[in-house]
């Protein structure tokens, strides 16, 4: 799968590596498009992308080549990895084992669970806080449900109401179906009886959005940033820094959740958390039936039809949401 140029993606012939030894390899099963890294490379959202560029990095397939770098995966082995939209496709960084009663279709979601569980991770926000998140992509459905198992009250915002609706069947008990700025703030204000949250996660990326997460952040509260800000925002900031510097004005933390902060590999590093550990949380959540994904799979779409899949996401937010490519 390759994006060729702004707004054009293809899935084209290409040339497989040698192996080396190393390298595990898959035939993919399902790859999950992630509509804010990929979809930004397909809009051309910073300006600054190059192409052709390659995409993909969430997979679930069977190992049809052992390497050693995951000595204990084996051919025949289903396993969920960070792979590009290819087939065969080499298993970056993470080989893992599905647990038991996981189909792939459900596995591969996991790619964004670790994203969202960043937020978490660096949040710190305990048993009863109020959190808002802004942004009912998969990010930000799946953040949402991650809060409310960490035992916080949550409330979801998005302007499209079948995203809305996904959230709730997902099990997100408060939810606002709401754009403008007026409404959310007036659903944040009922929602923590006029204190402002406890944290305010920003899941989309839009720069104008943690403008709008200060105002309704409380006093001592956190904004965390889990979507990767993209595009122009012009502003006066001196608001926005008084929110961060003055107590008068809040006092809020911004915080980055940026997945990569963590190591990958599990052990060895002096990190309590990695990806490895993330995903490993993820794969029992969604097992187990706490962490739902099912609502999320709006498509799955042949590799050959990569510009469909793209321009949906692109173009209809109420049709399109989890985009997988069936291999």
């Amino acid at each position: 799968m390759v994006i060729q140029a702004r707004g054009r993606a293809v899935c084209e012939p290409f040339a497989a590596d040698e192996p080396d030894g190393r390298e595990v390899w898959i035939h993919p099963h399902y790859t999950l498009i992630s509509a804010g890294t990929e979809g930004a490379a397909f809009r051309g959202a910073t300006g600054q992308e190059r192409y052709p560029q390659p995409v993909g990095y969430a997979a679930v397939g069977e190992v049809v080549r052992e390497g050693a770098a995951f000595p204990d995966v084996r051919c025949g082995d289903t396993v969920f990895t960070y792979a590009a939209h290819q087939d065969p496709a080499p298993a970056r960084g993470l080989c893992l084992p599905l647990p038991a009663g996981l189909t792939a279709r459900q596995a591969v979601f996991v790619r964004l669970a670790t994203v969202a569980l960043t937020a978490l991770r660096v949040s710190d926000v305990e048993l009863g806080d109020r959190v808002v998140v802004l942004g009912q992509g998969l990010v930000g459905n799946l953040c949402a449900q991650l809060f409310q198992l960490a035992g916080a009250e949550v409330l979801a915002a998005d302007p499209v109401p079948a995203r809305i609706e996904a959230a709730a069947a997902c099990g997100v008990r408060r939810t606002v179906a709401a754009g403008d700025a007026a409404a959310v703030r007036d659903a944040v204000r009922d929602f923590t009886a006029g204190r402002g949250a406890e944290a305010t996660v920003e899941a989309v990326g839009r720069p104008d959005l943690v403008a709008q997460a200060m105002e309704l952040t409380g006093r001592l509260g956190e904004v965390i940033l889990l979507g990767s800000p993209r595009g122009a925002f012009e502003t006066d900031v001196t608001p926005l820094l008084e929110g961060v510097h003055l107590w008068e004005r809040g006092c809020v933390t911004l915080k980055g959740a940026h997945e990569w902060r963590y190591p990958v590999r599990a052990g060895g590093s002096g990190s309590k958390h990695s990806l490895e550990r993330n995903a490993l949380i993820a794969l029992r959540l969604i097992a187990e039936g706490r962490l739902a994904v099912g609502p999320l799979c709006t498509q799955v779409l042949p590799p050959e039809q990569a510009q469909q899949a793209y321009e949906g996401l692109r173009d209809r937010p109420a049709d399109y949401l989890g985009v997988l490519f069936a291999w």
